[in-house]
């Protein structure tokens, strides 16, 4: 046996190394318990806000307030030809940075180098973006892709979902997730990855007959785990869940002829401890309420659209809502930013949920119930008077309902006050920094006779091309568009379209600071440890701010436009700043003249 014993404390060596060398190597898997502590101080990003909380604020200050003058660019790429608009956040892990950019082509490079290390191109039927076939709203474009274990998670714009091999880029499967019969549903929204579950909703409310949802996917193989419709469908069919039919009472009509709405094209979040999945509804179609549910019915809420929903995230069961505009008429989607935030309200701490609202209004939630907290304008709003904080419901002037005998003018339009620009949180500060825009209008009136067209936008406004059909001889004259009285922070020196930076406090409700510049057409915000909050503007600007005053400290001029969200990440002691920006368009046949980048910043250009 003693001469044995060399062999088998060799062999245990062999084992014990081998065991260590897959420790090592594991440590930087992408797991359950990973993503749930993601917050960035490994110096690498691995879910599109950065954590579960959604706050996009990373503990790397290597760039501070005494340097970022100093930011020069490292590297830039390629993405793909021009075609639009950039709206999705770069990711980084192992190294490798990758992106996804339009027709959901997605790239990856060496995050230090710039070298290209694969490509994919699912190959999309482009034909989906012509006029008369269009099913995008809003331009060609993704807003993230998805990690997991060994995989990038694609949400393809066609409503195709694809995992890739994250070193090789070679696809392991490719699963259709919308309705294989259906011409409105597409895919613009970034993936949230939550225990070997990939989540994702779908767009398409503007191109009826559409009805919404969200559902989990399994990691492995793509098969469906759970789908919570956001609208309920045809009674006659019953409901898919008890939730759906409490929705039902909330409409009159046949609203499912035109499907209700109900998209679901950006805003997740995942709080581990409720176990909790939040998701923000978008608005019925179409757009008045007179026809999606049919002339002369009363007012409805039509739930669960323009709603911030709450969902088991194993099971996909309902567990709480809460409407922002009931009975929308005015596209406010409740699909903004949504993130989760512990705050000392009125001398105890909350768990709460925040929005800032495409609507105008800053809200603020109890995630765990769903109670309203509080609710306070911060950009100028016309379509409520304020909010009711018994009841958490809006006060909304009954004169901002239209016809098309009586167009009125509304604060915000429906482009938003805020849209899909990120916001980010400072923890040190306690602000969220709002990317918004004030003095946004739209004149609403509905179409005389409501004629519902494929392929295109089918709205419901007197818009041509949007379901409007011309007035004929027994339809009234028009009056004059009503302008209604506004509410909202009063921004002295605001210039321009009323693009601007907010920095908010969510817990008075009101506004520390705010900075002009064309924030809303911009990709958003990054707020650090190094005391700053970084924008992306439009204008292919990199802007530095003081996260607690707000002074302007850098503008990084490289003039590429309709730029993605900034984020960061830190190789060998090196932290990197970095983003995509597109050539010009918007919409169908949109087109640019610049090639879509990616751009990659560093002190001194990383030297």
């Amino acid at each position: 046996m003693k001469r044995l014993r060399p062999l088998y404390l060799c062999a245990l060596g062999m084992l014990l190394a081998y065991g260590a060398a897959l420790a090592i190597q594991d440590s930087n898997v992408v797991d359950s318990e990973r993503l749930m502590n993601a917050d960035g101080s490994d110096g690498e990003w691995l879910t599109v806000g950065l954590d579960y909380q959604e706050t996009r604020f990373s503990p790397l200050d290597q760039i501070d307030t005494t340097n970022v003058q100093r930011l020069e660019q490292v590297w830039s790429a390629p993405l793909a030809d021009p075609a639009g608009r950039q709206e999705a956040t770069p990711m980084m892990h192992d190294g490798r940075l990758h992106v996804i950019t339009n027709w959901s082509v997605t790239i990856a490079w060496d995050a230090v180098t710039g070298e290209e290390l694969w490509r994919y191109n699912p190959e999309v039927d482009r034909s989906i973006n012509e006029r008369g076939t269009s099913r995008l709203c809003c331009g060609v474009v993704n807003r993230g892709t998805g990690l997991y274990e060994d995989k990038v998670f694609v949400p393809i714009i066609d409503g195709r979902i694809a995992a890739l091999d994250a070193e090789t880029g070679e696809e392991l499967w490719n699963i259709l997730a919308v309705p294989s019969d259906s011409e409105s549903y597409s895919l613009t929204m970034a993936p949230r990855i939550v225990k070997d579950k990939v989540i994702v909703g779908f767009a398409g409310a503007e191109f009826p007959p559409f009805r919404g949802y969200f559902a989990a996917y399994d990691v492995d193989d793509g098969s469906e785990v759970w789908r919570f419709w956001t609208v309920p469908g045809n009674p006659a069919d019953g409901f898919e869940n008890e939730a759906l039919e409490r929705a039902a009472e909330t409409w009159i009509g046949e609203w499912w002829v035109y499907g209700g709405g109900g998209s679901v094209w950006d805003a997740m979040a995942y709080d581990p401890g409720t176990n909790l999945l939040y998701v923000g509804i978008g608005n019925p179609t179409p757009w008045p309420q007179e026809i999606r549910q049919g002339p002369g019915t009363p007012r409805m809420d039509n739930l669960y659209n323009s709603s911030i929903l709450a969902v088991d995230v194993d099971t996909g069961e309902y567990a709480w809502h809460y409407q922002t505009t009931p009975g929308d008429d005015w596209d406010f989607d409740a699909v903004q930013h949504l993130m989760l935030l512990d705050l000392e309200i009125d001398g105890r701490m909350r768990q709460t949920i925040v929005q800032a609202n495409k609507n105008g209004i800053f809200y603020v939630l109890d995630r765990t119930t769903g109670a309203f907290i509080s609710a306070e304008p911060f950009a100028q709003v016309s379509w409520t008077f304020g909010y009711d904080y018994e009841t958490g419901r809006p006060d909304i002037n009954p004169e901002a309902y239209y016809t098309y005998a009586q167009p009125v003018t509304i604060a915000p339009s429906g482009g938003g006050a805020h849209s899909w620009a990120q916001m980010a949180y400072h923890p040190d500060t306690g602000y969220v920094y709002i990317p918004g825009r004030d003095n946004s209008t739209l004149t609403y009136a509905t179409t005389p006779r409501f004629e519902f067209t494929p392929g295109n936008q089918n709205l419901g406004l007197n818009i041509p091309n949007m379901g409007a059909t011309p007035p004929g001889p027994d339809d009234p004259e028009p009056a004059e568009p009503r302008t209604l009285p506004e509410i909202g922070p009063n921004r002295q020196g605001l210039v321009g379209r009323g693009g601007f930076l907010s920095a908010w406090d969510p817990v008075t409700q009101t506004e520390a600071w705010f900075s002009n510049g064309g924030a809303q057409s911009g990709g958003g915000v990054l707020a650090t440890s190094g005391g700053l909050v970084l924008q992306m503007l439009n204008n292919g600007t990199l802007r530095a701010l003081h996260a607690e005053t707000g002074e302007l400290i850098a503008d990084i001029e490289f003039g590429q436009l309709n730029m993605g969200p900034p984020m960061t990440y830190m190789i060998d002691g090196v932290q990197y700043i970095a983003a995509i920006g597109g050539g010009i368009g918007f919409g169908p046949n949109s087109g640019g003249d610049q090639t879509p980048m990616m751009y990659v910043f560093a002190l001194d250009g990383g030297r």
